[in-house]
């Protein structure tokens, strides 16, 4: 009685640890420096172990159409308040158009300058918040764009934290990747994702800094939705999308898509069902999945 007792007090206190080791390791707040691009991130084990064990969540995939050859790489989405859709092309430099989410007839095209972009919100006052995944052709690492809807100027931009170098991405290709998604939280914060850093960032945007950042549960984070206190965020390593905690990051279920259906890349919610927009080549598929 008094061993199996010991021995069920040690078990505990060895899960403890682990429990304790994640939670350090999902509360430490990495500093990034802007001026030279962040290398040899890695997903750390225990977040692996968390992502496997993590409920799947059942869906139907749905085909909705194709905006191509039209947007020839649509890889970021955000529904307006109008209701109308705005669609992010990653054709460098990039433009955004603004369709009929029933059948993706154009409304309009505005010209942006960003390049290889993969993020798109609207801010409170209206404009737009653009991820330059790459650096504009005007030289200097991945921004964050805020541009003027009407006519795509850009208005501001800050340096993507964290900007760098990740997996597939080479420091031999010297072509930096920044920013991949970003939705607007309110409060003059957005949630921006930046596989390179291995973290999303919730972020202010009246000063382009990072107020806290929570681990990423991949290494290759595209796109992204705040529903209530979860964010849903697209792993494009694993082909799924990943429900996760705002507060620390912890992975509470997942979607599991197949190899044959259309890649998620930008991600979006409207009445409670997910949509999904796919850049590849010879596909840009609008889907939903209920």
């Amino acid at each position: 009685m008094g061993e199996d007792f010991t021995r069920r007090r040690m078990l505990a206190g060895a899960v403890a640890l682990v429990l304790a080791g994640r939670a350090s390791a999902a509360d430490v707040e990495p500093v990034f420096d802007d001026s030279k691009p962040t290398t040899g991130v890695a997903i750390p084990d225990w977040k692996v172990a968390e992502m496997n064990a993590a409920p799947l969540i059942p869906k139907k995939l749905t085909k909705l159409y194709s905006v191509q050859p039209t947007i020839k790489e649509p890889n970021a989405m955000r529904f307006t308040p109008a209701g109308t859709l705005l669609i992010l092309d990653q054709a460098d430099p990039n433009r955004v158009f603004e369709i009929g989410p029933a059948d993706g007839s154009v409304i309009r095209m505005v010209q942006t300058e960003a390049m290889h972009g993969s993020g798109i919100c609207i801010d409170a006052d209206g404009n737009w918040l653009v991820t330059s995944t790459r650096g504009l052709k005007s030289g200097g690492p991945p921004v964050t764009l805020l541009i003027d809807p009407k006519n795509g100027a850009t208005l501001k931009k800050w340096v993507t934290p964290g900007w760098g170098y990740y997996g597939a991405v080479k420091e031999s290709s010297g072509t930096p990747s920044g920013g991949h998604d970003v939705k607007w939280a309110g409060n003059g914060h957005y949630w921006m994702a930046v596989p390179s850093s291995g973290r999303i960032f919730l972020m202010d945007e009246a000063s382009g800094k990072p107020v806290r950042s929570i681990p990423a549960p991949v290494l290759r984070t595209h796109g992204l939705v705040i529903d209530g206190d979860y964010l849903w965020s697209v792993a494009s390593d694993y082909w799924q999308i990943q429900k996760i905690s705002q507060k620390d990051g912890r992975i509470v279920g997942k979607i599991q898509l197949a190899k044959t259906d259309p890649t998620v890349h930008g991600l979006e919610m409207r009445n409670g069902v997910l949509w999904y927009c796919d850049a590849d080549s010879n596909s840009g598929w609008i889907c939903t999945l209920t």
